[in-house]
């Protein structure tokens, strides 16, 4: 067996652990990794990522931060093959190395491919493609917003061409087109002028262009990130995608309303040609004119040929002015004819209203409500009647019903007293019965107390033997000449010394051997023979 090292130095587990953490950040520090993401359920609830990198033979463990998330362009996915750039560290908690992830970008533009197709069909899903979301472009707008980079190429060539054909209000809105931020940028902006009030200080676009110049998958990544796409499908502004040249893709192509090859055929499709314009406006305005004359020139032959059909004016009115001459000649006749049959019926009335005829009606109606008044008192008395005797027949039914409940109260808590009684004599009984029980169950025990107890030993005769140190001696090996002793009998201690070794007897009992060493006595499994009177208990020394 090899012995321990003892120069060895001791270390604690947390030391081992961060002399591991300084040994790994030292030898590696920045790394990058290559690998497919494995693992990865979502952002934690602190704003963290857990997931691992793996590949066909190993896999390690990786973290990204809440801040460096934010900041990365391509989040990660489960299942995408990515390269990661970051710091190799322990994770004293659970013994492991990990890797600190500071920033993702795809392995290879197969893996881009693969992620744009992928959210290309997830977006689709949803609906932000549907060609019943797109807008109509206005053929004339008034303002026109321009979403792209304030330095480049394509705003000079946007505002040439539309200088060229016709010319109209531009208003930028300045942002990155690659990089960190630039989706965001792209995003903000287009929300920015949606949220444009119609009558502000700003006017608000009636179009707006998102463009940008030509580049690789990876320059034009921001426009194929979600944020862009989904601002786009939410703008209520009409939105002309012209992101590359004819051959580039983005998604934002498929959420505008309409995409442009390259930026300058952007601003061909916002306005038309102002010559072009003003020839069709004035062939049109020629077109109106020459349709209004023939119009006008209908209308004046018709309006002859109905004028010669029409009758004269005296025609007309021969009829009526006859109506009227007849309606003038009956009209002073009826009017007197009127005034006599008024004032005849006026007298009928006159007489019907004379001061006898109105007392006479007056007494009449007084005696109706003479009548009326006692038959509302006769119906009241009645009424206070039958309200008493029901009120009495009530009171006698409650006290009736009543006295029953009382009874029956009475009862019950009699029948309940004599139960609580009953209870009360079965309770005592138990506990006088539990009480002799425990009592037996404790006698018992103090019986097998005192018959396990080596003081019985004791009290037979035997005495138990104890060292300088009070332990008790077990053999006589154990007594070294000169030793100062302790016999303990039943009755109490005495001091004694051994002065020199004895022949043991031929056979010492089990229970004084059991009493010696402060055992217990142990039953024995057949009934000791009974001792001689020459056989005595022999020399404890």
């Amino acid at each position: 067996m090899t012995e321990p090292r003892l120069n060895t130095p001791e270390w604690t587990v947390s030391e081992l652990s961060a002399a591991l953490k300084r040994t790994v950040e030292d030898a590696y520090g920045h790394v990058r990794v290559r690998g497919e993401i494995s693992g990865f359920r979502g952002v934690h609830a602190s704003g963290h990522a857990y997931f691992a990198l793996k590949d066909e033979t190993a896999r390690i463990d990786a973290v990204v931060w809440r801040n460096a998330f934010a900041r990365m362009r391509i989040k990660p996915e489960e299942g995408l093959e990515v390269i990661a750039t970051g710091r190799l560290t322990t994770y004293p908690g659970r013994s492991t190395y990990q890797i600190v992830i500071e920033t993702l970008e795809p392995a290879g533009l197969g893996a881009l491919m693969a992620l744009l197709e992928q959210r290309k069909q997830a977006l689709a899903a949803e609906g932000l493609f549907d060609e019943a979301r797109k807008q109509l472009l206005p053929s004339l707008p008034r303002v026109i917003g321009v979403v792209t980079s304030p330095t480049g190429a394509v705003i000079r060539d946007i505002l040439h061409r539309l200088a060229d054909r016709f010319p109209r209000p531009v208003l930028v809105w300045p942002v990155r087109v690659q990089g960190d931020g630039a989706a965001e940028e792209i995003a903000a902006a287009i929300r920015g002028f949606n949220a444009l009030p119609e009558d502000g200080p700003i006017p608000r676009p009636d179009l707006l262009i998102v463009a940008r110049g030509g580049g690789s998958i990876e320059d034009l990544w921001a426009f194929n990130e979600e944020v862009v796409v989904r601002a786009a499908a939410e703008s209520h502004i009409a939105l002309i995608s012209a992101v590359g040249h004819e051959t580039d893709v983005t998604l934002i192509d498929f959420a505008s309303d309409r995409r442009a090859p390259t930026p300058t055929a952007a601003a061909e499709m916002a306005v038309p040609v102002r010559s072009e314009l003003l020839a069709r406006v004035d062939g049109l305005g020629r077109r109106v004119t020459t349709c209004w004359r023939r119009a006008q020139e209908g209308r004046r032959v018709a309006l002859r040929s109905a004028a010669r059909a029409l009758p004269s004016a005296d025609v007309l009115l021969a009829t009526p002015r006859q109506r009227l001459d007849a309606a003038a000649g009956r009209l002073p006749r009826a009017l007197r004819e009127g005034t006599s049959r008024h004032r005849a019926d006026l007298s009928r009335i006159a007489v019907r209203l004379a001061p006898m005829v109105l007392r006479t009606r007056i007494a009449r109606e007084r005696e109706r409500v003479k009548a009326l008044s006692d038959r509302t008192l006769r119906g009241l008395a009645v009424q206070r009647e039958r309200r008493r005797d029901r009120f009495v027949a009530i009171s006698g039914r409650l006290g009736a019903a009543l006295r029953a409940s009382l009874a029956t109260q009475r009862h019950a808590l009699s029948r309940d007293r004599e139960r609580v009684a009953a209870l009360a004599k079965r309770a005592e009984r138990a506990s006088r019965g539990g009480l002799a029980e425990r009592r037996a169950r404790l006698g018992r025990a103090a019986q097998l107390l005192r018959a396990l107890s080596y003081t019985g030993v004791l009290a037979r005769g035997f005495a138990l033997v104890r060292g300088a140190d009070d332990r008790p001696l077990r053999s006589a090996a154990a007594v070294i000449p000169g030793q100062r002793l302790a016999l303990e009998f039943f009755d109490g201690r005495i001091a004694a010394r051994a002065d020199g070794g004895m022949p043991a007897p031929a056979s010492v009992p089990p229970s004084a051997t059991a009493a010696l060493a402060g055992d217990r006595p142990k039953p024995a499994s057949k009934p000791a023979r009974r001792k001689t009177p020459a056989e005595g208990q022999g020399s404890l020394f």
